[in-house]
């Protein structure tokens, strides 16, 4: 089977570097662009199913991505949506940096062992949820089918954390740009491997800037 692990498109929060967690922003223009270059990219490619997050930025990403002929496909599982950044949601890294310093600092250097405050999660949390919803969406997928999966940045990097061995410690040693692809493909859920990662060639060039300032 074959999965396209996606990311959404960017948002007017992205842009600005803002941290979205769970809020439900909608894409900007920019964002939409993006989507819709992904469905160029996909247009001539057979998709057996989809599923996206809830949050809007997601599911919008998902639509533009799959068309209007295979929008029937696409499914939500809440399973899927972005880490909950709690008190964090809404700030700047430099608010955050203001007020809250050595979270900040222990996100950036060791972001395994961080709970976000204001009832927020932690990245176990979200590997706790994020991964069933995505076996599931997995599961009864033949060897020629293929699953888009449409998800946001801290979900895509811990499901790929697990099939890579990676310890969440290494969540930033690649990047998940907006409205990126990373093919994985195998026998089974357990099984996968990479074959691309944060492929982002339908916008954005292989040496251009693809990353966000906030996660």
């Amino acid at each position: 089977m074959r999965i396209l692990l996606a990311r959404h498109g960017e948002t007017p929060w992205n842009a600005e570097g803002r941290y979205q967690g769970q809020r439900d922003i909608a894409l900007s223009e920019t964002g939409e662009g993006q989507a819709r270059a992904l469905g160029q990219r996909l247009r001539e490619l057979p998709i057996t199913r989809a599923v996206a997050s809830p949050l809007s930025r997601a599911r919008r990403t998902a639509e533009l991505a799959l068309g209007d002929e295979r929008a029937g496909l696409l499914t939500i599982d809440p399973g899927l949506a972005e880490i909950a950044h709690g008190d964090w949601e809404g700030l700047l890294a430099s608010e955050i940096r203001a007020r809250d310093p050595e979270r900040l600092r222990a996100w950036r250097e060791s972001p395994a062992t961080v709970q976000m405050p204001g009832g927020g999660e932690s990245l176990g949390q979200v590997l706790e949820r994020a991964w069933p919803a995505f076996a599931a969406a997995c599961e009864g997928l033949g060897e020629a089918d293929t699953l888009l999966v449409v998800a946001h940045d801290a979900v895509n990097r811990v499901i790929l954390c697990r099939i890579l061995g990676l310890s969440l410690s290494r969540l930033w040693s690649f990047r998940q740009a907006p409205t990126t692809l990373n093919l994985l493909e195998g026998s089974g859920v357990d099984a996968l491997e990479v074959v691309r990662l944060n492929d982002c060639q339908h916008h954005t060039p292989l040496f251009g800037e693809a990353v966000h300032r906030a996660l």
